[in-house]
């Protein structure tokens, strides 16, 4: 151990050899104003249907103490994963948009990798033994929580963490020790008036500050429901296929900020940035998981992806999709076809009509069956 230098500088150097761009530490307490909040919003049923998002999940998420015997401090990391963009859709535009986070390869598995070595050289540096967890985002840690009691950042109107220096444009990890570690200050920063994300949110999901409604959240839908997107929300969802970064990319704070030095996450391609969305309804499960290997798009499955694909298809009404979605219609699950019915819809012309009302008379299922109804009267309405 070197005397001349603090236990917390070392920690932080040896962070920073492993990617992290802040490292920042906290006492282990107790979230309570967090796990108030976060009941809430599972008692409004804000939290859409996440089985596993519980109240008993939040009781342990936002009390650290429960996840480590003899628990003491605790480190809070962040890498940056911003990348500019390059191009730009154009209107009815084939290709669809995916969330920066998602351009390179899953954070969780990048950052996972880094904590454990930061974590078993914290025995290295203090000549002690250190007992520890780590956790990304997907464990029972309020990893969000501990950033702001750490000052690694605040939270913003849109419930993201704002750094100083990369925005919210950063992935957030915790290392839970038993090691007694100088707790850094709480930033006294706050987004005072600005109310843009609220403001520019296209399905209104930030009902308030610091309030998210997911039901309304194109990540949300686009990622973790499984099921049928609602019709009145799916033209909001414009050309996403996997996630949203509308309320980062308007926020002030994310202005002129750096790229990320993390070579895993610039995108291998433009099939993780602005992919062509026509390819994708073709692919199979076995080329589902090739394509998307190393990736976090891997979430939204080979059945959830089709479903998102088709919504923007839709929001295109691009006329070269007609053909790709009368395939759907077709050859593909109750839940696609939906979509591609309502995608069909809004794209509309007489070809279109005389295939949904073929469609109608051969399928089976009741629900495809009033999805192509509606969209029939879409079209007369347009």
């Amino acid at each position: 151990m070197n005397q001349q230098i603090s236990i917390e500088d070392q920690i932080r150097a040896k962070a920073k050899t492993l990617g992290f761009d802040l490292i920042k530490f906290s006492k282990v307490q107790p979230f309570i104003r967090d796990e108030k909040a976060a009941i809430q919003r599972i008692r409004k049923g804000f939290m859409g249907n996440l089985p596993w998002y519980t109240e008993d999940r939040v009781h342990t998420a936002n009390n650290p103490q429960f996840l480590l015997n003899n628990a003491k401090s605790i480190i809070s990391v962040c890498m940056s994963y911003f990348v500019k963009q390059d191009q730009f859709l154009k209107k009815k535009s084939l290709q669809g948009k995916i969330a920066r986070y998602a351009w390179g390869d899953d954070y969780h598995t990048v950052m996972k990798k880094n904590l454990k070595i930061l974590l078993s050289s914290l025995s290295e540096i203090t000549e002690l033994p250190v007992m520890g967890r780590v956790f990304v985002d997907d464990g029972s840690m309020n990893d969000r929580a501990v950033a702001e009691q750490s000052g690694l950042g605040w939270f913003g109107k849109n419930t993201n963490i704002l750094t100083s220096t990369y925005g919210s444009w950063v992935v957030l990890g915790s290392i839970i020790t038993d090691l007694k570690l100088t707790p850094d200050q709480v930033l006294k920063k706050n987004c005072g008036s600005c109310t843009t994300c609220i403001d520019l949110c296209p399905t209104g999901a930030i009902v308030g500050p610091y309030i998210l409604d997911s039901r309304k959240c194109i990540s949300y839908l686009t990622i973790e429901l499984k099921g049928i997107i609602p019709r009145n929300i799916r033209n909001a969802i414009g050309s996403w296929i996997f996630g949203c970064d509308i309320c980062q990319d308007v926020c002030p704070v994310n202005r002129n900020i750096s790229e990320t030095t993390i070579p895993e996450f610039f995108p291998q391609s433009t099939n993780h940035t602005l992919p062509e969305l026509l390819p994708l309804l073709n692919l199979n499960e076995y080329e589902f998981r090739e394509k998307f290997k190393n990736s976090p798009i891997k979430r939204a499955k080979l059945e959830g992806l089709k479903r998102n694909v088709c919504v923007a298809l839709g929001n295109s009404q691009n006329p070269k999709a007609i053909p790709a979605l009368t395939k759907m219609l077709y050859t593909e699950t109750e839940l696609i076809k939906i979509h591609a019915a309502w995608a069909l819809g809004q794209i509309g012309g007489k070809s279109t009509r005389k295939t949904l009302q073929n469609a109608y008379e051969k399928e089976i299922s009741k629900d495809v069956q009033k999805e192509i109804s509606l969209s029939l009267k879409d079209m007369d309405i347009k």
